[in-house]
């Protein structure tokens, strides 16, 4: 049987193991304090327009200003009688406005993060991006007749006006139905992010892209896998409530590991971690 085992008794990180019996065949770990930017979503403010640039730098919360290219801003965000053929940027957009932005790429050096105001939220099958009208689809990475039947379920599918939708791979032989609630619970996400940013002013950090156990049970988990298994009682709660939200007919499956011997030591797969992680 294929189990997912979660161990986060170790306060600086957590590992993700996916086993077959006694065989390791997947493995994540996330350090504490250096979890990722990228896909975070904030409320920023406009501290400097650069038309040479084509550019604006955003506060956003974080100690470095963000970098906001004219062509990742939204035209709701516009100034009123600016037309969006033709705009510039230091026409359509000012200092102090505020904006919600996405984190598309990481500080690196003394360059700022890039962001985006065209946010992209991801579920267990689908992608939905609530101001891009025209980014939907299919992903490039499936082909042939799961293209074909993915299109005719996502033709199906009601979500409003002015947002577009992506099917990722693991939406592969899903149903309209499965792919609608999928798509209803990150509409509700949406709303609670848009919500929270018309709720308060000035710049701060709305929404932060999943954590590892949530990404793992987004990412990997499927009909094959019998168990979650999790080893703190903390990130057990997270999951917990995470599968109630998401796929409440196999919350049953996490389950809280008691046992006295340790829980990757137990299924035998710490020296295969060692092995295939070795520094070379």
């Amino acid at each position: 049987m294929k189990r997912m085992l979660i161990n986060a008794t170790q306060p600086e990180e957590r590992r993700l193991a996916i086993v077959d019996g006694q065989k390791l065949l997947d493995y994540e770990i996330e350090i504490e304090g250096r979890e990722q930017r990228k896909g975070n979503i904030y409320k920023a403010v406009v501290t400097r327009v650069e038309p040479s640039l084509e550019a604006c730098f955003v506060d956003y919360g974080e100690d470095r200003h963000g970098f906001l290219p004219f062509k990742e801003i939204s035209r709701q965000y516009f100034a009123e009688g600016v037309s969006a053929s033709q705009a510039r940027i230091q026409d359509a957009i000012r200092e102090g406005q505020e904006l919600v932005v996405q984190v598309e790429k990481e500080e690196r050096g003394n360059k700022g993060a890039a962001l985006t105001t065209f946010v992209s939220l991801a579920g267990r099958y689908v992608v939905l991006m609530p101001n891009n009208p025209r980014g939907g689809g299919v992903s490039r990475r499936i082909e042939g007749d799961d293209r074909a039947e993915l299109k005719e379920a996502m033709d199906q599918l009601e979500y409003p006006k002015g947002a577009s939708i992506i099917a990722r791979t693991a939406g592969i032989g899903r149903s309209a139905p499965e792919l609608q609630w999928d798509l209803n619970y990150l509409l509700k996400l949406w709303g609670a992010i848009d919500g929270a940013a018309k709720g308060a002013k000035g710049a701060f950090l709305i929404y932060q892209e999943s954590s590892l156990v949530i990404r793992a049970i987004r990412d990997y988990f499927n009909h094959d896998i019998g168990d979650i298994l999790i080893d703190t009682d903390d990130i057990y709660e997270q999951a917990q409530q995470f599968m109630a939200h998401v796929m409440p007919e196999h919350a049953a499956r996490v389950k809280r590991y008691r046992d006295d011997a340790a829980l990757f030591s137990r299924f035998q797969i710490e020296h295969q971690i060692e092995s295939a992680y070795a520094r070379t």
